[in-house]
């Protein structure tokens, strides 16, 4: 298979903007295509301004010359008849992904690689009537994809062997950091390491143990300084000090006990959501929520221009 030269971006929200940047970035040409008109509209002037805090921030150079590689469409075939890859990035539904999937299919070549931007809906529920499902799989980012590199790929049932080892270098060499995920599983391997993490943040808060500012606190300022650097199983390799086996000879009572002690699992409630909601509006009001957005994008950035000069 042949290196990536031209890229499809279907879908223009948040998620499909980064992707749009990742590939245009790395000197591909990137056709855009959203089925809402205002989305697409908008899409290239937003991409511009996340360029330029970009290039504020040290992490790229030459604003003008990725936006030339970047061009919105009109039509669905406009951006996908002549890509090598495909990256899709509609609404997080079966049926919606099911459509475009079939949209897609229609009109791509034979040769493509579809990419779903999926957060945790495998490929096989929406790709199986696709006359191309062999070069469908999962590319999942974490939002905003241009800021933070890591892309699970997990192959649908049916997904080309090829295809996996070729997308893995092709994201490597646009500057991603993807993992693979070897089979399905619901919610891919990000959502359910921060499944586990919200489902204990939200019970802490609902049992009274601390507010929401205080739990998000334990994370910005402690867990998540490690995590900027060092995985879990890293982390603990170096938190004792004979190693992982000293760790978890030391801590495994003490983390199965509190496993224990969550064994029966609900979906949060109105009243609990409508509480934590109260809080952070008064810390945020709605109004100021993009703002904010904005504001953690450039800490991403300025993390990631420290990071790219650091030893790994």
């Amino acid at each position: 298979m042949k290196p990536i030269e031209k890229v499809a971006i279907v879908g223009s929200g948040l998620v499909g903007r980064g992707w749009t940047i990742v590939f245009a970035r790395a000197g591909i040409d990137v056709g855009v295509y959203d089925s809402d008109v205002t989305i697409r509209a908008e899409a290239k002037d937003r991409i511009a301004t996340s360029l330029a805090d970009m290039k504020s921030a040290g992490l790229i150079d030459d604003v003008d010359g990725i936006l030339a590689r970047i061009h919105v469409v009109d039509e669905l075939e406009g951006a996908v008849a002549e890509a090598d890859y495909i990256q899709e990035s509609v609404l997080e539904r079966t049926d919606v992904k099911t459509q475009a999937s079939l949209a897609i299919d229609a009109v791509m070549r034979s040769d493509a690689v579809v990419g779903s931007s999926s957060s945790g809906i495998p490929a096989s529920a929406f790709t199986q009537a696709c006359r191309n499902r062999g070069r469908f799989l999962i590319a999942h980012p974490v939002n905003p994809p241009h800021l933070v590199p890591v892309v699970e790929l997990v192959p649908a049932p049916w997904t080309d062997a090829q295809v996996l080892p070729w997308l893995r270098a092709e994201m490597e060499r646009t500057g991603q950091a993807p993992i693979v995920v070897d089979r399905e599983i619901e919610g891919f391997i990000l959502n359910r390491l921060q499944g586990v993490l919200l489902m204990e943040a939200w019970k802490l808060f609902e049992e009274g143990y601390a507010s929401a500012a205080d739990i998000d606190l334990t994370i910005s300022k402690g867990l998540g300084m490690r995590w900027s650097f060092a995985g879990p199983f890293e982390t603990i390799d170096l938190n004792a000090p004979g190693g992982v086996r000293d760790y978890a000879e030391r801590l495994g009572p003490l983390y199965q006990s509190i496993a224990k002690a969550r064994t029966d699992p609900k979906v949060w409630s109105d009243e609990l959501i409508a509480r934590v909601e109260a809080e952070r509006r008064s810390i945020l009001p709605e109004t100021e929520l993009r703002r904010r957005s904005e504001w953690r994008d450039r800490r991403l950035m300025a993390l990631a221009a420290h990071q790219k000069d650091q030893p790994r």
